[in-house]
């Protein structure tokens, strides 16, 4: 389908849904990705002859990965649409899946997942950017709430999935699975989703002009203080999906099956909380919640640090805080998006990609902490979870008056 759709098309029904649920999938992608491969880890780190701790850096890289990606996808989204590079960025990442099967150590393993990243980065980025494509600002935050939905899907049913093929079939073929849903994702991109962006074909790939449009958007302060306190807030996330293996399988010595059971009903927090988070938009400010939900994700982080410090705390509650912090995470993330990029009325897909590129790098560097640190308890986890979840708070604070004061000045 390649004609623009009138804007009425997408307020109907079957219209709208349907734009929703392929942006969904888009977006899904990359935690698929990540997700189907972490019950998979420690059988990965046996077979090259290493450990889980050290094994997490593959997870690093493609957090590193992706964020690259996106930095590099954004312009070509604005300058040669949003299809191309999708085609161009998921073939990549196809190679580069089936070339993690054929890995001969940990280390061309975790090049290769990075490889992989770079190429999955433009579902996400692409799926962003064609949100403000086919929606007014005002329905951002309830559109990327949706999103989450539909993400929320894939730590509910990838982890599970890895878990029976690694445990049937052996982890290799948790990479051919990658790949065929990568086919699939080109499929239907080519023949379902509509095309609502026409870029201007006299527009040429300048690096100066890209730097001018890069700085013109890091400049806004409240494209940068969001998107700032939202990566930081989101790193929780990361720092759970990478110490979360080690702690329940290697501490609590669950089976990669049950890990991948306690995985999806964790998922459950961050779900519910994107879908808690549509209904209290209709009473409240994306602001209000994002600060409410970030001043609770602390106070979480918090206790939870303090207790697992004194050995208070059993697997079982452990579990009840991740469950917690990911709730207040479904608060977080689809407002942090939104505001970020709510401001920003052209360069949506640069802009997408720096908000994308801001959150993963962040928080992916943030999670390589765990192999750094060499992990094996809940200790590293709960106080990297505290201390990011600090930064956030404390970015949101200092540049709220920055903010109110560019929004003066601009209107005047």
């Amino acid at each position: 389908m390649n004609e623009k759709q009138s804007p009425e098309f997408y307020k109907t029904g079957k219209g709208r849904v349907k734009i929703i649920l392929i942006l969904g999938i888009l977006t899904a992608y990359v935690p698929f990705s990540i997700d189907t491969y972490l019950p998979a880890m420690t059988h990965i780190a046996d077979y090259f002859g290493t450990t889980s701790a050290k094994m997490t850096f593959s997870l690093t890289t493609f957090f590193i990965g992706f964020a690259t990606g996106q930095i590099l996808y954004g312009p070509l989204l604005d300058l040669y649409g949003r299809k191309t590079p999708l085609y161009i960025g998921l073939v990549i990442s196809i190679l580069a899946s089936v070339a993690c099967i054929f890995a001969w150590d940990a280390g061309s393993f975790i090049i290769f997942r990075f490889i992989q990243a770079l190429g999955a980065s433009v579902a996400s980025v692409s799926a962003l950017a064609m949100v403000r494509d086919f929606f007014p600002p005002e329905e951002s935050s309830g559109i990327f709430s949706m999103l989450v939905l539909v993400i929320g899907s894939s730590p509910l049913i990838a982890p599970t999935l890895g878990g029976y093929i690694t445990a049937h079939i052996g982890w290799p073929w948790i990479f051919v699975f990658l790949s065929l849903m990568a086919v699939a994702l080109i499929n239907l991109v080519f023949f379902v989703l509509p095309v609502n962006y026409f870029p201007d074909k006299n527009s040429k790939l300048k690096i100066a002009v890209l730097v001018k449009d890069y700085w013109a958007i890091l400049s806004n302060p409240q494209f940068i203080t969001y998107a700032l306190a939202g990566a930081f807030s989101f790193a929780s996330l990361f720092i759970y999906v990478a110490g979360s293996p080690i702690i329940f399988m290697e501490k609590y010595h669950m089976t990669a099956q049950n890990f991948g059971v306690v995985f999806a009903m964790l998922s459950v927090g961050f779900i519910g909380g994107s879908q808690l988070n549509i209904l209290a938009l209709k009473k409240f400010k994306s602001q209000q919640i994002f600060q409410f939900a970030l001043l609770c994700q602390m106070s979480i982080a918090m206790v939870f640090f303090i207790g697992i410090l004194n050995n208070w705390y059993g697997r079982n509650t452990i579990i009840v805080f991740l469950f917690l912090i990911l709730l207040c995470l479904g608060f977080t993330s689809p407002n942090g998006i939104a505001l970020a990029l709510s401001p920003i009325q052209k360069n949506l897909g640069s802009a997408s990609a720096l908000v994308g590129t801001i959150r993963i790098g962040i928080a992916g560097l943030t999670s390589g902490g765990i192999g750094l640190l060499n992990v094996s308890d809940g200790i590293p986890v709960a106080g990297m979870m505290l201390v990011t979840a600090l930064i956030s708070f404390s970015i949101l604070v200092i540049n709220r008056k920055r903010i109110s004061l560019f929004s003066l000045v601009k209107q005047n």
